[in-house]
């Protein structure tokens, strides 16, 4: 069926063709999201029916002008005085409707049998069979037992069948979202308030693919904040509301495109956040460019992607959608071996890359080293030139080593260009293929590299060695956190945030030395639209 959205600040309305069976609402927090799903409630008319997990759970306290289990359940009520008037929940409701409704189907079942001498060839599937079905495939391991006035609920956590109380919230809302879309009436449009609440990510997806194939003949309208949820849903197209005219009652909306990626702006609105983004490597939880860059730049919203790929991918579709923000978006990366080359083009694309090997070995910066030095009462310049002399005693030893790492990456990379070059037939590739070891001069790579590290020992260069030295044992070979009154690198490394949260002249010392790596302006929040890094 065609579904008319409301009305846009232009003054045109949209209709969603019925090759669409899911439209999924998102926006941010007082963008009018709520106001935009109950306009649409009111425009659909008979044909809505309003299904939310909230009311599921906790006593409905508002009225209900709009189909829904609390309707039907009401309106059964008036009916039969044999369904109790005391269901506080929507989940109550349901269950003494589904209770109802199959001793009445079976009541049916039997009176029929007995008039026509005997039964029909076919027992009727009732709500409750369809229920106790889809409940065991999103639930492998449960099941639900009937009982003449309440269901019971065999889960791998009890021995003994439980009641509804003691299930789950979430086990409680993939009951409540089963039985409440089997009584939505045929060819509904299902409003889906919070799709995903109580629910774990590897039932949510099942849940609603399982919901939307047993009600093929009903569109569903999800409203969310949960961004991966959209992408989830195989017919589906993403209304993002960005804001409300009350007095109008007319909305700024953007209709994206059916499976497009949700864009970094869109997440950033979604939260409410209104700074510029950094996406980092790593994630949010566990990695240290999480935690430090979030303490370095606090005027931006720091996103952990994962992979430096991901890092990339995201900072160029967010600066392709430049026409509908404002908000600027940088990432950073681990240096890892690039090439100056390298290190331009992902300038050129906003992508910052600094001047040490990874994110570890910021944290022995001299200028890092000094702070937590002075700052856990330890002579500082001591402290500094004890951790130096190890570094360069291991990168000493680890010079042609390291000049081996270097030189793999830089062929590897040669390779990869190669490998996508376009070539007529199989005996150009392999007359190319045969030829790499003279065009590539691996030994000629390796040669320069020995010479540029033993030029860093030569010259004492300390942060030329920080720049190139991927070895993660360095913090923990240094011995820097005893050297600083510290047990432990995580001691250390967790000193240093603890000091950019508490701020001080430490922790604008810290500062100043991470933005130096980067080329930025130390006395500046972070980076500027620039010549450097104009796209």
């Amino acid at each position: 069926m065609e579904i008319t959205l409301p009305r846009h600040v232009n003054g045109q309305t949209y209709t969603v063709k019925d090759s669409h069976r899911q439209i999924t609402v998102v926006g941010a927090n007082g963008s009018g999201k709520s106001r935009f799903i109950s306009q649409m409630i009111h425009d659909s008319g008979d044909r809505a029916f309003y299904v939310s997990a909230i009311d599921a759970l906790y006593p409905v306290t508002h009225d209900f002008d709009v189909n829904s289990i609390s309707r039907i359940y009401e309106e059964l009520r008036t009916r039969t005085k044999y369904v109790k008037p005391s269901g506080e929940t929507e989940l109550d409701k349901l269950i003494c409707m589904l209770i109802y409704d199959d001793l009445s189907e079976s009541l049916t079942f039997r009176l029929r049998s007995a008039m026509v001498g005997n039964a029909p060839d076919k027992i009727p599937t009732t709500k409750v069979d369809t229920l106790i079905r889809l409940w065991k495939n999103i639930f492998t391991k449960h099941a639900i037992i009937r009982r003449p006035d309440c269901f019971e609920f065999l889960t791998p956590n009890n021995d003994d069948p439980i009641s509804l109380l003691r299930l789950s919230h979430g086990e409680k809302a993939v009951l409540y979202y089963i039985g409440a879309c089997l009584y939505a009436p045929k060819g509904s449009i299902i409003f889906v308030d919070s799709p995903t609440l109580f629910l774990h990510i590897s039932i949510s997806q099942s849940l609603w693919d399982t919901i939307e194939d047993l009600r093929r003949d009903c569109t569903f309208v999800y409203q969310t904040h949960d961004l991966a949820f959209p992408q989830s849903r195989t017919d589906n197209i993403t209304v993002w509301i960005r804001t409300v005219d009350v007095q109008a009652k007319a909305w700024d909306y953007e209709i994206l495109q059916p499976h497009a990626a949700l864009s970094e702006q869109l997440i950033l609105d979604i939260v409410g956040a209104r700074k510029p983004a950094f996406f980092v490597e790593g994630d949010d939880t566990h990695s240290i460019d999480y935690k430090l860059y979030s303490l370095i730049f606090p005027d931006y919203t720091i996103r952990a992607m994962g992979s430096c790929d991901k890092v990339i991918e995201t900072v160029r579709s967010f600066n392709d959608m430049n026409t509908f923000h404002h908000l600027d978006s940088w990432g950073i990366v681990d240096r890892d071996r690039r090439t100056a080359q390298e290190i331009n083009y992902l300038r050129q694309k906003k992508i910052l890359v600094p001047d040490v090997a990874e994110v570890e070995n910021i944290m022995l910066l001299e200028g890092v080293v000094r702070a937590v030095a002075r700052h856990c009462n330890k002579p500082d310049t001591a402290v500094f030139n004890q951790v130096r002399r190890i570094v360069f005693d291991m990168f000493k030893a680890d010079a042609r080593k390291q000049a081996l790492m270097h030189t793999r990456h830089r062929v590897k990379h040669t390779l990869e260009l190669i490998a996508d070059r376009r070539f007529q037939n199989i005996n150009q590739l392999e007359e190319h293929l045969s030829g790499l070891v003279n065009d590539i001069k691996p030994r000629q790579i390796y040669e320069k590299y020995c010479r540029e590290f033993n030029k860093y020992i030569q010259d004492y260069d300390y942060n030329s060695i920080l720049r190139v030295y991927n070895e993660k044992s360095m913090l923990t070979n240094t011995d820097v956190a005893q050297r600083c009154g510290l047990r432990s690198k995580d001691e250390y490394i967790k000193m240093v945030l603890t000091i950019l949260r508490r701020g001080g002249k430490e922790a604008e010392e810290i500062k100043r030395t991470v933005k130096q790596i980067f080329g930025l302006d130390p006395n500046t929040d972070g980076p500027k639209q620039n010549e450097e890094f104009a796209n």
